[in-house]
C-alpha cells in the first residue's frame, strides 16, 4: 500500500497539484507571451500584428476557458484603469489561449505598450486581470538581410542593445561552490558547472603594476589546478592582468571569438566577451581570495528551473538527465542553439535536437523558432542537415499552434525536402550529377562540399578529417562501418519523413492539394525505400546502400524512428537494433533511442542511456564534464568539446517517451500522457507546455502501480495506461471509468485509454477479485 506520507516523498510535484482547494475558481491568467516572448521587456518586437499567449489558471476538474478579453494600452497609468486605447478585444468567446493574433490597428513602430488580459469559465464566471507585461515594438520597414534576420537595436528611449525577436541574453553573476588554496600556492575556484562567462575578481592591492595570471577552463587536474592542456576543444584561456593600488573589482578580458566559419556568431564589440568554463585559478594573488571575491559573470539566456523536473529510483537516470538540463541552460548562446565553443556556430541536426530538449525543459519557444529560420538561409554542409528543417518546423507549430511561419516559409521548406535529387529510382542522391550551382542556391548553401553526413566523426578512410583531429582514429568512425553508395539508406528515410510532415503542413496552412501530392509521393518513396534497402533475405533488415550487403545500425535506426518498416519486421529490425549496442555517435541516439522507446524497448532504451561504458552519458560526467560533449570521449574525436547540445538528447527522451507526454494536437490542446518507464520502480517529473506543467508520477508495487497525472486548464489528455482491463483501475479510491472528469475509456492494444479534462488524477492498477 502506498500512504500519503510515502507519496508525498515520492511526488513532490504532484502532490503540491493535489494541495489545490478543489472548489476554487480561476486565478488570473499568468505566463503572458508576446510573439511567444515570456519577457518580451528583453528583446524588441518587429511585427505591427504580433501574437499574444497565456495560461489559463483553474485547478478544477475539467476546467477550460471558455472567452477571453485583451487590452493593450500605450501607457500603463491607461492599462491600470481598464482601458486598452491601443486595442480592447471586448469579450471574445473562445478557448483560444495561444498564438492570438492581435485584432486591433497595426501597432506603431518603435514605442512601448502594456497588455493584460482575462479569462471566463465554464460557468460563466470572470477571472481578474493578468499582472500587466510591458513590451515594445521596433522598425517594421527596415531592409533585413534574409527574412526574420534578428540584429542588436537600441530600443525605444535608448538603453542597452537587445535583440529583435528574440530574448537578449544577460550577464549574471554566480558565486563559487568553493573557494581553497591549491598545492601550488595559488587560489582554486571551483563554481560547480560551465558556463559561458568571464571572471569578476575583487582585489586589494598595496601598489600598481602588480602581475597576475589567471587560468579559465572547463577540466582540472588533482591537486587542484585548471587543467593547461585539456584536450580537444575543450575550454581553457590564461588570462592576464595588472592590478591597481587599492581595492578595485577586474572583469578579465578573455580571448575576443573571431569569425572562423560562415555563420560564427560574434558578440557586438561593446559587449564583455566570454568563455565557457568552470574552473579558475588565480597565481600570485596580492590578497586573500574568499567566495565574496569571485563571481562567473556569465552571460545567460533566460531559463526556468521550475519548468521542468525528474527524479527517479535510478541515480544514474537522474544525473544524465541533470547533465543534459544544465546544457540547454547555457546553450542557447545569444538566443541561438550553436555547436559550442570551438566553431559557435548552428547547424541543422544539433539545432534540432537542442529545440527537443529545450521545449522538455522549459516553456520556451523564441530560441527555436529564430534558429530554425535562420537555418533555412544559412544552411551547412552534410545532405541530411537540411532534411532537419521541415522536422524542425513542424515541432514549432506542434508546441505553440502558430501556423504563421510554416506559411510565410513554406517555399523553403519545400526545397529543404530536397526533392531536387530524386530521379527516375524515385529516390534522392548526390551522385548522380543533380548537385548543381541552382540547386546549392535552392537551400542556400553557399559551399563547395554538400554531400552525406550519415554520423559524425568520420573514420580514419576520411584521412584529411583524421589529420585536421576532426575524424575518429578507428576505420568505422561512428557510422558502424557504413558503405556510402550511390542511393543512401540514411538520407533516403530523412527524404521520406520529411514529404511525410510537408503533407501535414501543406494541409495545416490551407494547401489539400499539396498535402494529397505529399501523401502520394511519400507512399511511393516508402515503397521504393523497401525494395531497394530491405532485406528479408538477411534476417529483415536494411542494408546501407543499394549496391552493399552491408547492414549498419543508422540503416535500420532511422528505418525504424520515421515509419518505414514494415510492421511484421518491425521487431526483427529492433532486435537486431538492440544487438549493436550504441555503435553511434551522440547525434543520432536521439532517434536511436525514440525508435527503441515507440517500439516496445523502453527498458533497453534506458540501459543505454545510463550505460556505464565509454560510449554513453555517465563517461562524460566521468571526465568532468557537466554539459553534454560533442562525441562520446577523446578517443573517439581528437578535438572534440563541451558545451554541446547535440548530446542532450536523454532530457527529450525522459520527457516525451518515458514520461510520456507529447501533444496531440497543435499547443497541447490535446495531450497525450503514455508513460514507458519500464523496469523502474519509481519515476516522477513536470514537462512544460505552452499552456502550463504536465506533471507525472510513476510508482510500481506488487503485481499493481500508481500513476498520478496534473494537468493544466484549458486542454484535455489522453492518458494511456499499461493493461487491458478498465475495471482493474480505480481513480480516487473509485472505479475510474465512473470518474469525475473521466470523459472516455476504451482499449488500445495493451492499454487502457482515458480520456479526460484538466485537473489532477489518480490512477490504481490493481487486481480487482
Amino acid at each position: 500500500m502506498i500512504t500519503l506520507s510515502r507519496l508525498r516523498f515520492i511526488f513532490p510535484l504532484v502532490v503540491a497539484a493535489l494541495a489545490l482547494p478543489v472548489g476554487r475558481g480561476a486565478e488570473p491568467p499568468s505566463g503572458l507571451m508576446v510573439e511567444l516572448l515570456r519577457e518580451p521587456m528583453r528583446a524588441v518586437i518587429t511585427e505591427a500584428r504580433p501574437t499574444y499567449g497565456w495560461i489559463v489558471n483553474d485547478a478544477r476538474r475539467g476546467a477550460h476557458q471558455t472567452a477571453y478579453q485583451i487590452l493593450v494600452a500605450t501607457a500603463e497609468e491607461i492599462l491600470a484603469k481598464d482601458r486598452g486605447d491601443a486595442w480592447d478585444s471586448g469579450k471574445v468567446v473562445a478557448a483560444d489561449s495561444t498564438a492570438v493574433l492581435h485584432g486591433g490597428p497595426a501597432l506603431e513602430p518603435r514605442r512601448v505598450y502594456w497588455w493584460k488580459m482575462r479569462t471566463w469559465d465554464a460557468t460563466g464566471a470572470a477571472s481578474d486581470y493578468s499582472a500587466p507585461q510591458r513590451f515594445q515594438t521596433g522598425d517594421f520597414a527596415v531592409t533585413r538581410a534574409w527574412p526574420a534576420e534578428s540584429r542588436w537595436v537600441t530600443p525605444p528611449g535608448d538603453g542597452p542593445l537587445l535583440l529583435e525577436d528574440r530574448p537578449s541574453p544577460r550577464y549574471t553573476d554566480i558565486a563559487p561552490a568553493a573557494v581553497r588554496r591549491n598545492d601550488a600556492g595559488g587560489v582554486f575556484i571551483d563554481f560547480g558547472r560551465v558556463a559561458f562567462a568571464t571572471l569578476k575578481l575583487t582585489l586589494t592591492s598595496e601598489r600598481d603594476g602588480d602581475p597576475l595570471v589567471v587560468h579559465l577552463g572547463e577540466r582540472a587536474l588533482p591537486g587542484d589546478t585548471v587543467n593547461r592542456k585539456p584536450g580537444g576543444t575543450v575550454g581553457y584561456q590564461r588570462v592576464e592582468l595588472t592590478t591597481c593600488r587599492g581595492t578595485h573589482t577586474y572583469l578579465l578580458e578573455v580571448l575576443r571569438k573571431k569569425k572562423n566559419q560562415p555563420h560564427t556568431q560574434l558578440l557586438p564589440a561593446d559587449m564583455t566577451e566570454v568563455c565557457p568554463f568552470r574552473y579558475a585559478e588565480i597565481e600570485r594573488a596580492p590578497s586573500p581570495v574568499t567566495a565574496a571575491d569571485v563571481r562567473q559573470h556569465a552571460l545567460l539566456y533566460p531559463f526556468a528551473d521550475e519548468s521542468s523536473a525528474f527524479t527517479s529510483a535510478s541515480r544514474a537516470l537522474d544525473a544524465v538527465y541533470e547533465l543534459c538540463k544544465h546544457t540547454l541552460r547555457v546553450a542557447p548562446f545569444m538566443a541561438m542553439y550553436v555547436d559550442g565553443t570551438r566553431e559557435r556556430m548552428p547547424y541543422e541536426a544539433d539545432a534540432y535536437i537542442a529545440q527537443q530538449s529545450h521545449y522538455a525543459l522549459d516553456r520556451d519557444y523564441a530560441a527555436a523558432r529564430y534558429t530554425w529560420e535562420f537555418l533555412l538561409y544559412h544552411a551547412s554542409w552534410p545532405t541530411e542537415w537540411s532534411q532537419h528543417l521541415a522536422l524542425m518546423a513542424w515541432a514549432d507549430y506542434e508546441q505553440t499552434g502558430d501556423v504563421r511561419p510554416l506559411a510565410r516559409f513554406y517555399p523553403e521548406l519545400q526545397a529543404k525536402t530536397l526533392s531536387a535529387l530524386e530521379d527516375e529510382t524515385g529516390l534522392i542522391s548526390t551522385r548522380t550529377g543533380r548537385v548543381t550551382p541552382a540547386f546549392l542556391a535552392s537551400i542556400h548553401y553557399t559551399g563547395e562540399d554538400f554531400r552525406d553526413i550519415v554520423d559524425w566523426p568520420a573514420g580514419t578512410e576520411e584521412g584529411a578529417a583524421k589529420e585536421r583531429g576532426n575524424g575518429s582514429p578507428f576505420p568505422e568512425g561512428e557510422r558502424d562501418g557504413f558503405v556510402f553508395c550511390d542511393y543512401n539508406a540514411v538520407v533516403n528515410a530523412f527524404y521520406y519523413r520529411n514529404l511525410v510532415l510537408m503533407a501535414r503542413i501543406a494541409g495545416v496552412i490551407g494547401k489539400p492539394d499539396d498535402a494529397e501530392a505529399y501523401r502520394t509521393h511519400a507512399a511511393r518513396v516508402k515503397e521504393r525505400y523497401n525494395a531497394t534497402f530491405f532485406r528479408p533475405q538477411y534476417g529483415n533488415v536494411y542494408v546501407d546502400g543499394n549496391t552493399t550487403r552491408h547492414a549498419s545500425l543508422h540503416a535500420n535506426l532511422f528505418a525504424l524512428a520515421f515509419g518505414l518498416v514494415p510492421e511484421e519486421a518491425a521487431g526483427d529490425v529492433r532486435r537486431f537494433i538492440q544487438g549493436k549496442g550504441m555503435a553511434c555517435g551522440p547525434y543520432p541516439a536521439q532517434f536511436l533511442l525514440e525508435a527503441l522507446v515507440d517500439h516496445g524497448a523502453a527498458d533497453y532504451a534506458v540501459q543505454l542511456i545510463t550505460a556505464d561504458s565509454d560510449r554513453g552519458w555517465l563517461n562524460m560526467i566521468r571526465q568532468g564534464a557537466t554539459t553534454t560533449a560533442e562525441a562520446w570521449d577523446f578517443k573517439y574525436k581528437g578535438n572534440l568539446g563541451w558545451t554541446h547540445a547535440w548530446g542532450a538528447a536523454p532530457a527529450n527522451i525522459v520527457a516525451r517517451k518515458l514520461l510520456g507526454v507529447e501533444p496531440l494536437a497543435p499547443a497541447f490542446a490535446t495531450i497525450s500522457i503514455r508513460p514507458q518507464i519500464g523496469a523502474l520502480a519509481q519515476a516522477s517529473g513536470r514537462v512544460p507546455t505552452i499552456r502550463g506543467p504536465v506533471d507525472v508520477a510513476w510508482e510500481r508495487g506488487s503485481g499493481s502501480y500508481r500513476c498520478v497525472v496534473s494537468i493544466p486548464a484549458n486542454t484535455r489528455a489522453e492518458i494511456a495506461l499499461p493493461g487491458t482491463d478498465p475495471a482493474a483501475f480505480l481513480e480516487s479510491g473509485g472505479p475510474a471509468a465512473r470518474a469525475d472528469g473521466v470523459r472516455d475509456v476504451r482499449l488500445q492494444g495493451d492499454r487502457v485509454l482515458f480520456t479526460v479534462g484538466a485537473g489532477v488524477y489518480t490512477f490504481v492498477h490493481s487486481t480487482i477479485p
